[in-house]
């Protein structure tokens, strides 16, 4: 096989593990910010509840201070009512209360409304309380990893730069321009491919028997007449491998 191709070979096998830290680099803070959005998102529910049972309790306050100013002022009512001097005084009073005591007996059912809708929602704000606490050390735990991963792939990552760096010093400059126009134009998938069969395993595209000819030879670098990309031909390392391939 000829020098180079080994070369380009290792150059392929470095720039492919760099894009795969790479990629698990860049999504580990992107997963760290979805997971950090769920939290939001269920803290501002959880307010939400706690707004709604605080809203409920505070009517409940109301009312029931309603009530209190309400029997107090039938209480004064019927000290008057006392005092009444005329039928049409004591009816006036009587009226007055009447009235006063529907408004307490509405303010009683509504109590008795707000009391059966506090329970659920004093339900859900401790679930949702307890749930978040828990999220809470879910997320903590998740982005504890995370940094550690982060860690471990940027210093694998180090090391594989630094290894191409070595690798590109080694490649003629004319071979690395190829290489560099090669994984451009496939977007940084395969650039070497091996012939397998008479055939590019890049493309699939059959290879013409002079050219896997001078293949075998391995004596130059060459390029797939299709596809573009680097070939080399690795033959068998024994009998049953050759007879496989013929």
């Amino acid at each position: 096989m000829y020098p180079d191709v080994h070369l380009v070979i290792q150059l392929q096998s470095l720039d492919q593990k760099i894009t795969t830290l790479e990629k698990e680099v860049a999504a580990l803070p992107k997963h760290i910010a979805v997971i950090e959005k769920a939290l939001e998102s269920h803290l501002r529910k959880l307010e939400a509840d706690k707004a709604a049972l605080s809203a409920n309790q505070k009517d409940r306050k109301k009312l029931e201070g309603d009530i209190q100013m309400h029997q107090q002022k039938i209480s004064k009512l019927r000290d008057q009512m006392l005092g009444a001097k005329t039928n049409e005084q004591y009816r006036a009073f009587q009226h007055e209360i009447e009235f006063i005591e529907k408004e307490i007996r509405q303010a009683e059912d509504r109590i008795l409304e707000l009391m059966s809708e506090s329970e659920p929602l004093d339900q859900n704000v401790k679930k949702a309380e307890k749930a978040l606490a828990e999220e809470k050390k879910s997320v903590e735990a998740e982005k504890s990893q995370a940094r550690e991963r982060t860690a471990a792939d940027q210093k694998e990552l180090d090391m594989l730069r630094q290894q191409r760096g070595e690798s590109v010093a080694k490649l003629p400059k004319a071979s690395l321009a190829a290489y560099d126009k090669i994984r451009k134009r496939f977007s940084n998938s395969t650039v070497v491919a091996e012939a397998v069969n008479g055939r590019c395993s890049g493309c699939q595209i059959n290879l013409r028997p002079q050219f896997l000819q001078d293949l075998r030879k391995g004596d130059q670098l060459m390029f797939c007449e299709s596809c573009g990309r680097f070939l080399y031909y690795n033959p068998p390392v024994s009998f049953e491998d050759a007879a496989a391939v013929r």
